[in-house]
């Protein structure tokens, strides 16, 4: 059956025609949800919550506030996608220490894996993965609380975040499926 180029569009999650009263609430959202992450970063003195704005929040936000349908801006994806690419992150980082460029390769490769198997595939939690070996030395310090904050706890910030902007009106639903 031939489809129409919005139909395949649609269905490949490609991207959603966004009207342009709606595009005031996905500046909001993300703009509340990276001033958030900001907040704790800038503000939280250096050790357990430090680094809580890291790069890949950015792609993030463009995923769940640009282009809520897509598989990759569900709830699972999100918060699954960070946690599981944070975890293996540090995982190579803290078994290949001493040859950062493989563990760096090895981490990031391993995550997309790992997303995949699980179906959790977030394309910013490559980058989360990488920084964990890449990052500065206060993300190392960190470990594997790294895991906890600032990922899962940033992750889920701006879950809650997306909830509350792209629910509003009668015409947006978020997220399209939960698990």
């Amino acid at each position: 059956m031939e489809h129409s180029s919005k139909e395949r569009q649609d269905q490949s999650g490609y991207t959603e025609k966004t009207a342009l009263r709606d595009i005031w609430r996905l500046w909001l959202g993300a703009f509340l949800g990276i001033t958030g992450l900001g907040f704790a970063h800038f503000n939280i003195p250096d050790g357990e919550a430090a680094f809580a704005l890291i790069s890949a929040f950015g792609a993030s936000a463009v995923l769940v506030f640009g282009n809520r349908r897509h598989f990759f801006a569900q709830p699972r994806s999100l918060v699954g996608g960070h946690v599981i690419s944070a975890l293996v992150g540090v995982l190579s980082f803290k078994i290949l220490h001493g040859h950062p460029l493989l563990a760096a390769s090895i981490g990031t490769a391993t995550a997309i894996a790992l997303m995949q198997v699980t179906r959790t595939l977030h394309p910013p939690g490559g980058a989360t993965a990488l920084f964990a070996v890449i990052g500065p030395e206060k993300i190392h310090d960190l470990g594997f609380f790294y895991v906890l904050a600032p990922v899962g706890a940033g992750a889920l910030f701006l879950l809650l975040i997306a909830l509350a902007f792209n629910n509003i009106g009668n015409h947006r639903r978020y997220p399209e499926f939960w698990f």
